[in-house]
């Protein structure tokens, strides 16, 4: 029944999909928590700046984002991420950047919603020991909202896992360029579509279990 699938690499293919998701993870969880701070800092500017950037991204098409990664950033400003005679490399690093840079917008709103169920009492007492709104954040406010949007996060991780599939519209050989390869050569769509819909299940159930246990462990009690 599976003869079909011999002579095209399944497991590279989810694999390339695992590795995407874990550096654009890495990646907007980084960015979302700097623009969550700029969100909430007391700069006009800063607060600009987050709140422009976050309604602004979340609401172009992801899709938009990537195709403008490969050809605004790498062939009209030759930005090639080190990889300037590898397009296979090229490509892959530059959809990592637009998973992460449309990923962060979400990130920054769940971090947001965290730092809002911190009592402000916590904060101006912090400050009045003499913690700068750096030092405030980072020790008292940041650890808390962190423990609470564990559940927030991980679905925006599991629906990041999912998104990996629009980095195929710039060649990037991930689960679903291989899907829609394999329906195009062979007559199995059926069996086809299966299987990758059972891969991302494996990929991203055991992600939500695990993570939703986590969450109900470091949960603040309040």
């Amino acid at each position: 029944m599976f003869d079909f699938l011999e002579g095209y690499d399944l497991l590279g293919a989810f694999w390339t999909t695992v590795q995407l998701t874990v550096l654009s993870g890495i990646g907007a969880l980084v960015w979302g928590t700097i623009l969550a701070a700029m969100r909430v800092s007391p700069v006009p500017l800063m607060r600009g700046f987050g709140t422009l950037y976050v309604n602004v991204v979340r609401n172009i098409p992801l899709t938009v984002i990537i195709v403008f990664t490969s050809l605004g950033l790498a062939d009209i400003f030759g930005m090639t991420m080190g990889a300037a005679d590898d397009f296979p490399t090229q490509a892959f690093r530059l959809s990592a950047l637009g998973l992460a840079a449309y990923t962060a917008a979400f990130v920054c709103e769940a971090i947001r919603s965290g730092i809002n169920t911190v009592p402000v009492g916590q904060a101006e007492a912090a400050r009045a020991i003499g913690l700068n709104f750096t030092q405030v954040l980072s020790l008292v406010v940041l650890p808390q909202a962190f423990r609470a949007v564990v559940g927030p996060l991980t679905n925006v991780l599991i629906a990041l896992t999912k998104n990996t599939t629009v980095a195929s519209v710039i060649g990037v050989t991930e689960a679903a360029l291989l899907m829609k390869e394999i329906i195009e050569t062979e007559a199995q769509l059926l069996i086809t579509t299966a299987i990758f819909a059972l891969g991302f299940v494996i990929l991203t159930l055991p992600t939500g279990l695990f993570l939703g246990w986590i969450g109900k462990r470091v949960a603040v009690k309040r």
